[in-house]
């Protein structure tokens, strides 16, 4: 017994600190792939971002592509853990305001991963496809199925799901994808969270009202 015990003391802060590390360089690179792309970003730029020599970096992960990868797969984890949340027997107003919510959130807070997982689309997506994988594209359908059982029990309007699906990601992604050309249309310099609050309301509105659905009294 004291030495399960000792061995329990010993492995939970080398867990702590090495998430810890993964977290801050996983931050680190975001900043760099945003704004240099994978190609002009390099490892030792991004060691001296996050403060750790270079040789640390690639203990984590073992080469550029790799933690390139990780960042995507780190957004796209969140956005899907976000949409997993649906299920047939919800309330379709309240889950998927809650889903809006939960999108535009994470828009808010982490804009950077969200634009590199976009330049990456916009180029092809080739560093994508071992995540777009079978069992991808089937919690894909799956989610579809959710809408479409919505559907079926008179929830919601008709329309086509993938559809739904598709402008649900993108209008939740503009806001931190082209802040840029928000901020330069309506006169700001940044971003607030109240101007995030108002899309998020205004989002609700458009989307639930076009498939019969009342806002629901979440706040």
């Amino acid at each position: 017994m004291p030495t399960a015990i000792a061995l329990n003391v010993t492995v939970k802060p080398a867990g702590r600190i090495r998430q810890k590390n993964e977290k801050a360089i996983i931050a680190a690179a975001e900043v760099e792939f945003a704004r240099h792309g994978f190609k002009g970003t390099s490892m030792n730029a991004i060691a001296l971002a996050v403060g750790l020599p270079k040789a640390n970096l690639h203990y984590y992960f073992n080469n550029k592509l790799g933690l390139y990868i990780a960042v995507l797969n780190n957004i796209l984890d969140q956005w899907d853990a976000a949409f997993s949340d649906l299920e047939k027997e919800d309330d379709p107003a309240i889950a998927l305001s809650r889903y809006i919510r939960a999108k535009m959130e994470i828009s808010r807070t982490q804009p950077l991963a969200s634009r590199i997982f976009a330049m990456e689309v916009i180029s092809g997506g080739e560093h994508l496809n071992a995540h777009f994988s079978q069992d991808y594209r089937q919690w894909f359908r799956q989610r579809a199925a959710v809408l479409q059982d919505w559907i079926d029990a008179g929830k919601m309007d008709p329309v086509d799901p993938l559809s739904l699906i598709f402008l649900l990601w993108s209008s939740t992604q503009h806001y931190a994808d082209f802040s840029s050309q928000i901020c330069s249309l309506t006169g700001k310099n940044a971003l607030k969270k109240s101007d995030f609050e108002q899309a998020v309301d205004n989002l609700e509105h458009i989307i639930l009202k076009g498939l019969g659905l009342k806002k629901p009294g979440l706040h």
